[in-house]
């Protein structure tokens, strides 16, 4: 059974950092894409980052661009989001999710999230 299980949210000031960890088990991730989505109160889940975990590939959404980094730990299977020169409008819950390499959009497995708060 796959199991995603985020951390490290938390209350930050905007222009500060955060880093989001993701834990990953049940199977090998090798043929799978796993990806970074938000969802804030009253508006819809907004899509952040994936990555390939077989050759790192990585595609980030326009509103976190050059500030965002998604990065995976193939050992650990970990998965990672930094989050830079946060702003309060990146407040939101964040998960994590997985979805096979072959399946395009559709993720099937995702995390409780972590909740990321950026007071201005």
């Amino acid at each position: 059974q796959v199991q995603l299980v985020e951390s490290g949210g938390g209350l930050v000031q905007a222009g500060g950092s955060l880093r989001l960890s993701c834990t990953a088990s049940g199977r090998t991730f090798s043929n799978y894409v796993m990806g970074w989505f938000r969802q804030a109160p009253g508006k819809e889940r907004e899509f952040v980052a994936r990555i390939r975990w077989i050759d790192g590939t990585t595609y980030y959404g326009d509103s976190v661009k050059d500030r965002f980094t998604i990065s995976r730990d193939n050992a650990k299977n970990m998965l990672y989001l930094q989050m830079n020169s946060l702003k309060p409008e990146d407040t939101a819950v964040y998960y994590c999710a997985a979805r096979p390499a072959i399946v395009p959009a559709r993720y099937d497995y995702w995390g409780q999230g972590t909740q990321v708060t950026v007071s201005s």
